[in-house]
């Protein structure tokens, strides 16, 4: 995916569906590696999975609702909105590859990765070139000079959206960038989590409330392990599972001083990692049964989308079926592939097979 710098509102339009995107493509990511969990194993990391899912979940709706007040259309059907695994997302002078794995030391390490918080150097939206690698979660940026840019950051990319909206607003004026309909606006009557509030976006200031939320709650409040709330941060919750061990508000980066966080790496399924409907022997038990999730799946994000789109009362029961997918999962993860030389099952998040 590669955008135009923000000079108008389609463009802007584009980054904030392209922001919708990176947000829902990290939850099959997070919720592969919770499915491999066994059942009453590993809580520490249930615990922080299930809760980091639900913050993204919150992530995709306010980037939605930005979406819709700048008049711009939400379509989580849309071809290729969920990704395509393995993908990738930039780091720095490198790629890093992005899999649907089993919850293991790597994925760990994917997972801090995507939620890195931003270089100091570059809180001010910088951009870092990039050589040419289709399939990244962030999009590239084309330079004057038809470089392909890239941000090193989540956040980073987030305050470029920013950056944009308050220039679009000092040209066109704030009533023209922000003119869509509010009844299209999930407001915190629809929606119930308890990782963080979902605002109505109507103007500038409420549109950088909201960036403010996602960015601090993925990678801390300036500089900070902990976000503007005082929760930990999704990368040094995550950084708690690799360390082994809780941090406390006030603890230095890296040297988390709360009690033990307790690992167990054979309570695990063996997933196959970016496993595949292809991969499973076509009338078979599994077969079916990622048939059946997939259909479960899409059946979510329809009613997202519909949701979106004026139904907000659809919201919350949508919210609550990306969870009573669990058991639909269970009945890959806990069974081998046919032939998969011991690798098991496990959804394949594929939509255009459904």
């Amino acid at each position: 995916m590669s955008l135009k710098p923000i000079k108008n509102l389609e463009t802007l339009q584009e980054y904030l569906y392209a922001a919708i995107q990176l947000e829902h493509a990290t939850i099959p990511t997070y919720l592969t590696a919770l499915y491999s969990l066994h059942p009453g194993t590993n809580l520490d990391a249930v615990q922080i999975l299930r809760v980091i899912a639900v913050e993204e979940m919150l992530h995709m709706t306010l980037s939605a609702n930005m979406l819709n007040a700048v008049r711009g259309k939400v379509d989580l059907l849309k071809d290729g909105f969920v990704p395509t695994f393995p993908t990738c997302l930039p780091d720095g002078e490198t790629d890093f590859q992005v899999n649907r794995e089993r919850f293991s030391p790597s994925a760990l390490d994917t997972f801090l990765q995507i939620e890195r918080p931003a270089r100091p150097a570059e809180r001010t939206g910088g951009l870092v070139k990039r050589a040419k690698r289709p399939g990244t979660l962030l999009p590239t940026v084309k330079s004057e000079e038809d470089q392909d840019l890239h941000f090193y950051s989540i956040g980073e990319f987030y305050h470029a959206i920013q950056v944009g909206m308050e220039e679009l607003c000092r040209e066109l004026g704030e009533a023209k960038v922000f003119s869509g309909e509010r009844r299209r606006q999930i407001t915190p009557e629809y929606y119930y989590s308890g990782g963080g509030q979902v605002n109505e976006v109507y103007n500038l200031e409420t549109a950088k409330t909201a960036i403010r939320l996602i960015s601090e709650q993925g990678e801390g409040y300036d500089g900070e392990i902990v976000d503007f709330e005082r929760e930990i941060s999704h990368y040094y919750r995550f950084d708690q599972l690799k360390r082994k061990r809780y941090y406390r508000a006030g603890d230095e980066h890296g040297k988390p001083t709360g009690g033990p966080v307790a690992i167990n790496w054979q309570t695990v399924y063996p997933i196959k990692t970016n496993v595949k409907m292809a991969d499973y022997p076509e009338g078979s038990e599994v077969f079916h049964a990622a048939q059946a999730f997939n259909i479960a799946y899409r059946a979510f994000l329809a009613s997202l989308t519909t949701a979106f789109d004026g139904k907000r009362e659809l919201f919350i029961p949508a919210v609550g079926g990306m969870f009573r997918l669990k058991e639909l999962a269970l009945q890959l993860v806990r069974n081998p592939i046919p032939g998969g030389e011991g690798l098991h099952a496990a959804p394949t998040f594929e939509m255009a097979l459904v």
